[in-house]
């Protein structure tokens, strides 16, 4: 019986386990698949197995391996559920992408997707002045009805939507042309013209995406969303950016260590 797919493979299961370094360690309390799971999933986060690659066929991957093919499987599963690998009739298993894993810090997150690997892209979406209502004002710090620049972007990353970012300034902070916005991030801009972010207060929560929302970010109405809320200050302790965000909770998650109290 042959097990070989009517599609080019990139490498026999084998040579792929060996140029990935896969392998699993049989005196470990760790399961099997378990283990074969995180490297899986370590070499998609590290870009050694990229979005579109595909996976050796199980026979001969657990042959490499020394794993029963069931293990070899239940490894895979873990990472279809996870949304990484998807299985497609006549094709393969084959790599979807990475979640992008954004650790809590005063960061942007165009620049967290570059140093993951992921190509960031932006579409601005508006870009206007308008009166700050009273959730904008009271997190800037400034009167009802006061201007702002309002900036909405949608951030890509292999051309997939991963966020729906909206951005308030305090007017005449600095202009932050579409242009340029599209080229990069908002807090690279901000440090270009001599702003030092120094802190941030951070609210964190989810929901479910509305209509509108899930059109923008390729999810159905419903699907659940991460939430950010952030103000942030310069080092003169001024607020200088209220952000409402909404992540695609099945590409994105919030990363963070926890330190024990003595």
């Amino acid at each position: 019986m042959s097990h070989r797919y009517a599609r080019p493979v990139p490498k026999p299961a084998a040579d792929q386990a060996e140029s990935l370094q896969l392998g699993v360690d049989r005196s470990s309390p760790v399961p099997l698949y378990f283990q074969l799971a995180q490297q899986l999933e370590a070499a998609i986060e590290q870009g050694r197995l990229a979005p579109g690659s595909l996976l050796g066929n199980e026979i001969d991957l657990a042959k490499g391996l020394g794993l029963s093919r069931p293990t070899v499987r239940q490894a895979i599963q873990s990472l279809v559920d996870k949304g990484l690998l998807v299985r497609r009739r006549g094709v393969g298993t084959q790599v979807v992408h990475s979640q992008v894993k954004r650790p809590l810090e005063l960061s942007s997150l165009y620049d967290d997707l570059e140093a993951a690997g992921q190509r960031p892209a932006t579409r601005v979406v508006r870009n206007a002045v308008e009166p700050a209502s009273a959730e904008v004002a009271a997190a800037l710090g400034l009167a009802e009805g006061a201007e702002v620049h309002r900036v909405e972007r949608l951030r890509l990353a292999h051309d997939e939507p991963m966020a729906y970012l909206t951005n308030h300034l305090p007017a005449g902070l600095f202009k932050p042309e579409s242009a340029r916005l599209e080229g990069t991030g908002l807090y690279r801009l901000m440090r270009a013209v001599g702003i030092s972010l120094h802190s941030a207060r951070q609210t964190v929560g989810a929901r479910a995406a509305t209509e509108a929302e899930g059109q923008l970010l390729a999810e159905p109405p419903g699907a659940p969303l991460l939430t950010m809320a952030r103000t942030t200050f310069d080092d003169t302790g001024r607020a200088v950016e209220f952000g409402s965000h909404i992540y695609r909770a099945s590409r994105y998650s919030f990363e963070f260590q926890l330190l024990v109290r003595a």
